[in-house]
């Protein structure tokens, strides 16, 4: 049986979530909607969907603490949707988990490809392959088979979507510069604008989880006009 992708959006405007379930599904989804947080929960819950729309304006809890919820116990991809010219939502958004985010108002298509992408990449990694699933860097290893990263001490350190693919990104390619165009395109399938900071929150999210001093990276450093570089060795245990 073919695989339909699920949506769930949620957002308090019963107008826009009419239109945005009569276009996705229209264009090949099924689709959930909710106009809060309590509502959110339960259809995660019944309704299993592959992506979240999210809104950060809600009544009662926002869609950034919702976001923030999601994340700690789940990696499923999320974009937010924030005001117009609301950097900071948007910022405090990818700090939260998002994979991308959209500012209102904005076309469906567009929305329509960021899903399509998002959900691509998703499922496109790991790359299939027999060997190399698990990597070793400055003592962490990442399990591109499971999707998740190991702490010196054993622990598992859970990453969103979009970690994740940032750190598999780094760990195939030691040593290199990656400039930040390079990166939005491997993480996120766009370029990125002259002030979208999303690979940047990004990778300072990513050096949270590696314990990674963000003064004086040891791990992942910045090269000044050129990007990020994973600084260390990796070799594959298995």
């Amino acid at each position: 049986m073919t695989h339909t992708d699920h949506v769930l959006v949620v957002d308090d405007d019963a107008e826009l979530r009419a239109l945005l379930s009569e276009y996705l599904s229209r264009s090949g989804f099924r689709v959930s909607t909710a106009c809060d947080g309590r509502e959110m929960r339960q259809l995660l819950d019944s309704a299993n969907p592959d992506i979240v729309v999210l809104d950060v304006m809600l009544p009662g809890e926002d869609g950034l603490a919702l976001c923030r919820d999601l994340r700690s116990r789940s990696n499923l991809p999320v974009i937010m949707l924030t005001a117009r010219g609301d950097e900071v939502d948007r910022i405090v958004g990818i700090e939260m988990g998002a994979d991308d985010y959209l500012a209102k108002p904005f076309n469906p298509r567009e929305l329509l490809a960021r899903m399509k992408g998002i959900l691509r990449r998703a499922r496109s990694l790991p790359a299939a392959r027999s060997e190399g699933h698990r990597l070793r860097f400055a003592g962490w290893i990442v399990d591109l088979a499971a999707r998740h990263l190991i702490a010196p001490d054993g622990v598992v350190v859970p990453l969103s979507g979009t970690e994740f693919r940032l750190l598999q990104i780094l760990v195939t390619h030691p040593n290199r510069v990656l400039d930040r165009n390079q990166l939005m395109d491997l993480t996120l399938g766009r370029e990125a604008t002259p002030f979208d900071r999303a690979i940047d929150v990004q990778v300072s999210r990513l050096r949270q989880r590696l314990k990674d001093d963000a003064r004086e990276p040891r791990i992942i450093k910045t090269v000044r006009n050129g990007g990020y570089v994973l600084a260390a060795q990796v070799e594959r245990i298995d």
